[in-house]
């Protein structure tokens, strides 16, 4: 029992790397600007570099699959998952030299071959996760995965932050070199290592797919498919896009006026806000009675928020504005209790308050704005298995192959950040920002034209449709 649950542990420790990771690049961004004296759309190559591994790792596996069958299938699950974790071992060695060298594109390019590792962990872990036990509880593990997952993108920006400037207040923080990020490096490296030999060792459930692959797009001929790919693009890229930016809207005097070595709290708490809506929304996998539900819906929003707040005031952070946050964690908690469980609806919902939030912080300045901007984090939050649920229903036999499609469009990641950095450049960081209305503005389209579309195909939205990223 002591070694499956510690396989279990390392199984779901992929997850927390990849929100660690994630969220980590929003501290790299200014620091790589200010040392390589970037522009805010060349730092922004960060995220292009990372988000397109994905892209670039889902769309290989998928030509291969095509091709020759299932390669997963072919190695076994838990090889397949070590060699996922060991091509990101090596793309987190290739930091040394880079920083060694002075070089930024070797440091982009270690930012995408630990990207290619968690392309292939992500096609492997979800599934290695609904089978690690009894499947009835197969979603309550995914969703504890998602937390994990949520809880590294939390602490990342932390962790990172004070390993390459130090102390916060800390005078010398300004003049660290890009030296810093080995030891961060190496520490990453060993990890991975770490949780590739336990998993070796372990015994895992055997997990296959004796399902053939259809060799047309017939999933393609499916609208609620084709527009929830551009939703899922969207998605990704507007949950990346406000806190890669926010580096360069926090050095605004009418925002904060603060320097990179200064942000690591604001970025914590955005991606913070995305673990407040998913420990929220993962409570609907318990049994509670509908007074119960209702109860655990107020207090766990405000347990996550108080782990966020502890970890950066343990740190030294100055943490003091974060009370001008609470409004906000208030309206997502209503807004989560009275969307129900209907996707589309979740999804209209949480799209039209973030498109008026944008707003907000776009016609403010000060608290006002930031923190209208960071909420972007609390409706992001269950975004994901709401687009993915609804873009895969009624797809029968091509739901793998939907599946697969959508996967690939986390590129978004990899193109709106640089989007929005093009505009910082031509405008200013603030007005930037005017790209997060229209992203949650489709959003909102999308769930009111696929419930149409629904309507019409004769298809019943399945409300417990869920998947993790």
């Amino acid at each position: 029992m002591q070694k499956l649950q510690s396989s279990f542990v390392a199984l779901i420790s992929v997850f927390f790397f990849w929100g660690f990771v994630a969220a980590s690049n929003g501290i790299l961004i200014p620091l790589f600007k200010e040392k390589f004296t970037l522009t805010q759309f060349q730092s922004q190559l960060v995220d292009l570099a990372f988000y397109a591994a994905y892209a670039v790792g889902s769309i290989i596996y998928f030509f291969a699959s095509r091709a020759y069958g299932d390669p997963v299938n072919k190695i076994g699950y838990k090889k397949a998952l070590i060699l996922g974790l060991l091509i990101s071992a090596i793309g987190s060695l290739f930091f040394i030299p880079a920083a060694s060298l002075n070089s930024y594109p070797l440091l982009l390019c270690a930012l995408f071959i630990i990207g290619l590792g968690f392309a292939l962990q992500q096609i492997v872990a979800n599934p290695f996760v609904i089978n690690f036990g009894a499947k009835e509880t197969g979603a309550q593990r995914l969703n504890l995965a998602g937390g994990i997952n949520s809880f590294g993108t939390t602490i990342g920006p932390v962790i990172l932050s004070y390993a390459l400037f130090g102390n916060i207040s800390a005078p010398a923080a300004a003049d660290s070199s890009l030296e810093a990020v080995k030891i961060p490096a190496l520490i990453l490296f060993a990890l991975f290592i770490l949780c590739a030999s336990i998993l070796w060792f372990s015994k895992l459930p055997e997990v296959t797919n004796s399902e053939k692959l259809d060799k047309d797009l017939g999933a393609l001929k499916y609208p609620q498919l084709t527009l929830g790919m551009v939703a899922i693009f969207i998605y990704v890229g507007v949950e990346v896009t406000i806190q890669s930016n926010m580096g360069a809207l926090l050095a605004m005097p009418e925002i904060k006026g603060i320097d990179h070595t200064k942000i690591s709290h604001f970025i914590s708490l955005y991606w913070g806000s995305l673990m407040i809506g998913r420990w929220t929304g993962a409570l609907a996998v318990f049994n509670f009675s509908k007074t119960i539900k209702i109860i655990m819906q107020f207090i766990t929003p405000f347990i996550a928020f108080g782990v966020i707040y502890g970890i950066n005031y343990l740190r030294g952070s100055n943490v003091d504005d974060y009370i001008f946050y609470i409004p906000y964690i208030l309206l997502a908690t209503l807004i989560f209790i009275f969307s129900g469980d209907n996707p589309a609806r979740t999804l209209m919902i949480l799209s039209l308050t973030a498109c008026v939030m944008m707003v907000v912080g776009l016609v403010s300045t000060g608290n006002l704005a930031l923190y209208s901007f960071i909420s972007g984090g609390l409706f992001c939050s269950v975004m994901w298995p709401c687009i993915f649920a609804l873009a895969i229903n009624g797809l029968g036999k091509y739901t793998n192959q939907g599946s697969s499609l959508l996967v690939m469009m986390i590129l978004g990641g990899a193109l709106i950040p640089p989007f929005q950095g093009f505009l910082v450049d031509v405008l200013n960081p603030h007005l930037s920002y005017i790209v997060t209305v229209f992203c949650f503005a489709y959003l909102a389209w999308y769930a009111y034209k696929v419930t149409s579309i629904f309507k019409k195909q004769g298809i019943e939205l399945d409300s417990n449709s869920s998947a993790a990223h």
